[in-house]
């Protein structure tokens, strides 16, 4: 069932955006080869208590860790190890949960380590034009279709594909409501977006194929073609004529 959010609903999931945004702008601050990925995972978990919040990721559905960390062909889930270590030339994605006062913010971002090549610089830029692409459009009246048409429009024309596996959520009072916001989909198809929803819109691009595998761990996500793949996400709010981006 898809809900509308009250003001006060409303209210509470800026504050965990905004809580959201800036513990993953410092997490990806202090990012830099050397430092493992549980590094980066014990730093944002510190950070959580200084804003009354609650990592939302962590023991959901078993999940071992604060922040999902993801590194070159992995895709999204990886799980922070003192084992990785993080080189020059690593592309990084980052995707972290918020939970504040009963509600939830959810946000990612893929960063490259150094200066990209133009394969990476593309891809990242492909990413993320995106996802703000599908922010540009979502508005009241619009399809769920229309939504994904955008981004899987925008990937395919830059040579690249959309992964079609994971998708985005509703988002709110639980980490994952109603509906499933897809990353492809045929223009005025799906249900229509009403003011007062509440969406996590996640696009995830690949190179050759939108084909992915889940590893041994049974979380990490990685390309089936095993080079690098981005995912950038944004909790956004319906509105009447726009949407606002509550992890801006």
């Amino acid at each position: 069932m898809v809900t509308i959010k009250s003001p006060e609903e409303i209210r509470l999931m800026k504050q965990a955006g905004r809580i959201a945004a800036k513990i993953l702008h410092q997490v990806i601050k202090i990012s830099k080869p050397g430092l493992s990925t549980k590094d980066l995972d014990e730093y944002a978990e510190h950070l959580f208590p200084k804003y009354k919040a609650i990592a939302a990721f962590k023991g959901y559905n078993g999940f071992p860790a604060t922040i999902c960390c993801s590194v070159n062909e992995e895709l999204i889930h990886g799980i922070p190890s003192p084992k990785r270590i993080i080189n020059s030339g690593d592309l990084i994605s980052l995707d972290l949960g918020v939970k504040y006062n009963g509600y939830y913010a959810d946000t990612a971002f893929s960063f490259y380590i150094g200066r990209p090549p133009k394969d990476i610089k593309h891809i990242l830029a492909t990413g993320k034009n995106a996802l703000m692409a599908a922010i540009k459009v979502a508005r009241e009246g619009i399809t769920l279709g229309d939504l994904g048409y955008t981004i899987q429009k925008l990937v395919e024309d830059n040579g690249l594909c959309v992964v079609r596996k994971y998708v985005g959520h509703g988002i709110g009072s639980a980490l994952h409501e109603d509906p499933e916001v897809p990353n492809f989909g045929k223009p005025f198809e799906g249900i229509v977006l009403k003011e007062g929803m509440t969406l996590a819109i996640e696009p995830m691009v690949t190179f050759k194929t939108p084909d992915v595998s889940v590893g041994t761990d049974g979380w990490t996500v990685s390309s089936k073609d095993k080079l690098p793949c981005v995912h950038f996400e944004h909790t956004v709010l319906i509105k009447k004529k726009s949407c606002d981006i509550l992890t801006q």
